[in-house]
């Protein structure tokens, strides 16, 4: 790895950590974004990124669950890994499907809190509608106009 892809592949990390992500989950994506090949080993990742093969091992298992990276077919014992195509929007189509989870603790403590608490239930019924927007509407949307301007943005390249 040169110097400038050391500051590459540690921006993304601070990118990542940013968004609330583990900074080394973000260095690893940011190595495979530029690895050559473009499918590493968890021992070529955690030496190319000075860090335990436990650690991206820890780390790679929500990346491949979150759909960011995917292990890729490999005649040996070792898995190999790659960026996943189209990976940051099936990771926000996930959290954003995980707002229902929001949406439906609001409901319960709807249920929970009486009708002469009208403060409180305020509060909850705007998380509860926020939580269900977010789940729904928002998601839709917004990967529809992200798959339109990708579309628009890669074509004028």
């Amino acid at each position: 790895m040169t110097p400038e892809e050391a500051e590459l592949v540690d921006r993304i990390g601070l990118f990542m950590e940013t968004v609330g992500a583990p900074r080394t989950m973000g260095r690893i994506y940011g190595w495979l974004l530029i690895c050559d090949p473009p499918k590493q080993s968890l021992t070529e990742l955690a030496t190319a990124l000075g860090v335990s093969k436990a650690s991206v091992s820890t780390m790679i298992r929500p990346m491949h669950e979150g759909g960011l990276v995917e292990r890729l077919p490999s005649a040996s014992r070792r898995h190999y890994y790659g960026v996943a195509p189209g990976g940051f929007t099936r990771l926000l189509q996930v959290q954003l499907a995980r707002m229902q989870a929001g949406a439906d603790v609001a409901e319960f403590g709807l249920s929970v809190i009486g009708e002469d608490r009208p403060e409180q239930r305020e509060r909850l019924a705007d998380l509860r509608d926020f939580c269900e927007f977010s789940a729904t509407e928002l998601a839709g949307d917004f990967v529809r106009r992200w798959r339109d301007y990708r579309a628009a943005n890669r074509s004028d390249r």
